[in-house]
């Protein structure tokens, strides 16, 4: 084990096509491929060992945070071999880290294969985009595509706020202002309310983690600006209610308004194991018309957006499930993993029968 060195590991990681990286003291290197984690032949790790493997990677202010908080994130770029994103942090009185392969640059929709609903969206000039999924659903990916749209496209400055960056993006029709938080800025809420005066068409915010950002990035959208931006929900309805219980329940209702207002649409997809090896999006797409934000403002009727969502394919939305169908039907995903997927596993296989995808 003596000479390893952190790069080692994540050239392995590039060469082997692996999306992530986990490392701990009393187990082996282990990488994540097509969403299954797999350990490689490096030999186990011991506690100096991950710190040194730790300390490589990281600055004075880095290992203070460290130190302080008892865990820290960051970018990282190994020279010649790629940019990670990187989160070093302790367990069992133990350093462990795990390092996420960030794209050299940004897809194209056709790369992704995204519906074209998702580049109408990009086309927007003004409203709030959001696009949502789980931990590693590939919304950094998407989002990076959306940009690199507009990027080459539109001649306008698009400002982005991110912990870390993930993707590089060069001038191209846009100008591209990149921000760090915790290197460029303090946090999202400073660097969005700094954003006003630094003359933005499209604000990317990485995250919306909190009330101050959420706030920030409606105010944003409502006096004339693309706002795209980030949230860990699993669906359009989802997002909707996780925005408003941001606020105070006496804002709720002034807050419904607003996003009514703001909102443009909802990209919230999930990766599923793809036939052949890989993964796929499986993604709901929300578009918001008249009848979607009447939904939107009367709380006791949000809960039938999915049905104007199904009902609404000429205007470009797709429920999870109709996009899983569609995948199923292009034998992009297998229906043992489609029906595992399904938001409600009967109604999907009825729905299936109907079309004819599998026998009655």
């Amino acid at each position: 084990m003596t000479g390893l060195h952190i790069d080692d590991l994540l050239r392995y990681t590039i060469e082997q096509d692996c999306s992530d990286l986990h490392v701990k003291t009393g187990s082996v290197p282990t990488v994540r491929i097509s969403g299954l984690l797999a350990k490689t032949a490096f030999p186990e790790t011991d506690p100096a060992m991950c710190e040194e493997l730790a300390k490589q990677m990281m600055d004075d202010d880095q290992e203070r945070t460290l130190t302080e908080a008892g865990e820290v994130d960051f970018g990282y770029q190994a020279a010649e071999i790629g940019r990670f994103r990187v989160n070093i942090h302790r367990q069992r009185g133990t350093l462990a880290l795990s390092a996420r392969r960030i794209l050299p640059q940004a897809p194209e929709f056709k790369e992704l294969g995204l519906p074209e609903a998702v580049e109408a969206l990009a086309n927007e000039h003004r409203g709030l985009l959001l696009v949502t999924g789980p931990t590693s659903s590939g919304k950094t990916t998407t989002t990076g595509a959306v940009l690199r749209h507009i990027n080459q496209t539109r001649a306008c400055h698009i400002l982005t706020i991110e912990d870390p960056i993930e993707i590089l993006h060069s001038d191209e029709r846009a100008i591209v202002t990149q921000r760090e938080v915790g290197q460029d800025t303090r946090d999202f809420s400073t660097a969005l309310r700094a954003a006003m005066r630094q003359d933005p068409d499209v604000i990317f915010v990485g995250e919306m983690r909190d009330l101050e950002t959420v706030k920030a990035g409606l105010q944003a959208a409502e006096t004339g600006h693309l706002v795209i931006a980030t949230l860990h929900t699993t669906n359009a309805t989802e997002t909707v209610n996780r925005i408003v219980e941001f606020f105070p329940p006496h804002e709720q209702k002034q807050t419904r308004v607003a996003i009514a207002g703001s909102l443009v649409g909802v990209v919230s997809q999930r990766l599923m194991p793809k036939v052949g090896g890989g993964r796929v999006a499986a993604i709901e797409i929300m578009i918001v018309n008249g009848r979607v934000r009447e939904l939107i403002l009367e709380p006791e009727r949000t809960h039938e957006i999915p049905d104007i969502i199904a009902e609404s394919g000429f205007y470009g939305m797709q429920t999870f499930d109709q996009a899983v169908i569609e995948l199923v039907k292009q034998e992009l995903v297998s229906l043992d993993d489609a029906k595992s997927a399904a938001t409600n596993p009967h109604d999907f296989e009825l729905v299936l029968k109907q079309q004819g995808v599998i026998a009655l």
